[in-house]
């Protein structure tokens, strides 16, 4: 595992120097070679924290799978918007960045996201660009669209009949503008280009309804998006990898598999 900081010089807003205001990627190779995708892991925790469950065990699965794997330290409170979206787009730029090196096909990465950290990740795909080649930060020139979405028991919308109550104050605020809350309502920025979307949760989960995943899914469909949509009867909010449920634990394998379809293989043939 290699730590790789964002922003060595700094993080654009930063509070201080402390571990919290310097965003970092956990790096989590694949063993041989071979050029593969790769898969950044976002965890969640309502933009207050990131749950430990939902980061390094995740990476690794997908790292054992056969993917190259990071987890996304992301800015979280007192940082809002658009600390964490700033994160998420730099860390797609420096795994392009530094993709021969690293054996991660530049086309092929992944945002992986849990709960806000669905968010960040379906904000990324709706909010990304193809870089400015007139930028004189080289950097800035690569793009830091995600070229897939895999978004577990997500935020979506940042509207208050359907987000997360503590995500939505974190990012913005007890009085949040509404122009940027439709902005950060995924399901509304949805075009074209946003990238193809694995999404999960559970009918029963109350800390953020399923009614998020589903709008995001009929958004991808009226953009003709390829998406693949799975609603649990069963199981709560934050279960992770859902381990010992024998229906929502199946979420992995489907999402490995759901890669290997859009021609993403995860082992060498």
């Amino acid at each position: 595992m290699e730590k790789i900081e964002l922003w060595p010089q700094g993080a654009p807003g930063a509070l201080g120097t402390e571990e919290e205001d310097r965003p970092h990627l956990l790096r989590f190779p694949a063993a041989g070679t071979e050029t593969r995708g790769a898969v950044i892991v976002c965890p969640g925790g309502g933009y207050a924290m990131r749950a430990g469950h939902e980061a390094e065990p995740v990476a690794a699965w997908y790292r054992e799978r056969g993917f190259h794997a990071f987890v996304l330290h992301y800015r979280v409170a007192p940082y809002a918007y658009p600390s964490a979206l700033e994160d998420a787009q730099q860390a797609i730029r420096l795994v392009r960045l530094h993709a021969q090196e690293w054996g991660v096909d530049p086309d092929r990465i992944a945002l992986l996201g849990f709960s806000a950290g669905g968010h960040v990740a379906a904000s990324a795909g709706t909010l990304g660009n193809d870089g400015d080649p007139l930028s004189e930060d080289p950097i800035r020139r690569i793009g830091c669209r995600p070229d897939a979405l895999l978004l577990c028991y997500p935020v979506i919308s940042m509207r208050p009949e359907l987000t997360h109550g503590g995500s939505r104050r974190s990012l913005l605020g007890e009085q949040p503008d509404p122009e940027l809350e439709a902005l950060l309502s995924a399901d509304e920025q949805v075009g074209p280009d946003t990238p193809p979307a694995f999404l999960w949760h559970t009918a029963e989960d109350e800390g953020v309804t399923a009614r998020n995943s589903l709008r995001f899914a009929m958004a991808l469909a009226e953009h003709g998006v390829p998406y693949d949509l799975h609603v649990y009867q069963r199981g709560g909010h934050g279960i992770g990898m859902a381990a010992g449920d024998r229906r929502a634990g199946g979420w992995l394998e489907l999402s490995a598999s759901w890669l290997d379809d859009l021609g993403w293989p995860s082992k060498p043939d």
